[in-house]
């Protein structure tokens, strides 16, 4: 079976799995409406104008630990039956929550003043957001890390 580390970290897979992973923020960022969309994509903008490339570059630093956080849902997943994204679903508080905890430890850790920034102002609606995005996630999990 193996870990979902194992998986997507693979060094024939991790590219396309970053890349994936890029698409996923671009198309949920996009997805946005209303003030607070406004206020993402703003902030989006103003990160991805502070250095180009850096949305797949941050992506490919953060997944090692996305895989160590999701490890124990995707293990729940694989023990059962159903479907990757049923089952990711179901749980997307605490898919939420797992990555959440990555991202609010390192823009406390971020050097640059902007991007921190940028983050604390939309940390507030973060969950939310995050808990929206996990349909898109378990697609992509299900293409790189099947049974």
């Amino acid at each position: 079976m193996g870990t979902l580390a194992e998986k997507l970290l693979a060094p024939q897979l991790r590219p396309q799995v970053v890349a994936d992973c890029a698409k996923l923020v671009d198309e949920e960022v996009a997805s946005k409406s209303g003030l607070s969309g406004l206020a993402i994509k703003g902030a989006y903008a103003v990160v991805k104008a502070v250095k180009g490339g850096i949305i797949p570059e941050v992506l490919d630093g953060l997944l090692p630990s996305f895989a160590e956080k999701l490890e124990p849902t995707y293990q729940g997943w694989l023990a059962g039956s159903g479907t990757l994204p049923d089952y990711f679903n179901a749980r997307a508080p605490e898919v939420a929550e797992a990555l959440l905890a990555i991202t609010d430890d390192r823009a406390q850790q971020s050097k640059n003043a902007t991007m921190r920034k940028a983050y604390e102002k939309l940390r507030p609606t973060g969950k939310k957001n995050v808990e929206q995005a996990v349909p898109r996630l378990a697609q992509l999990l299900a293409k790189h890390a099947p049974r």
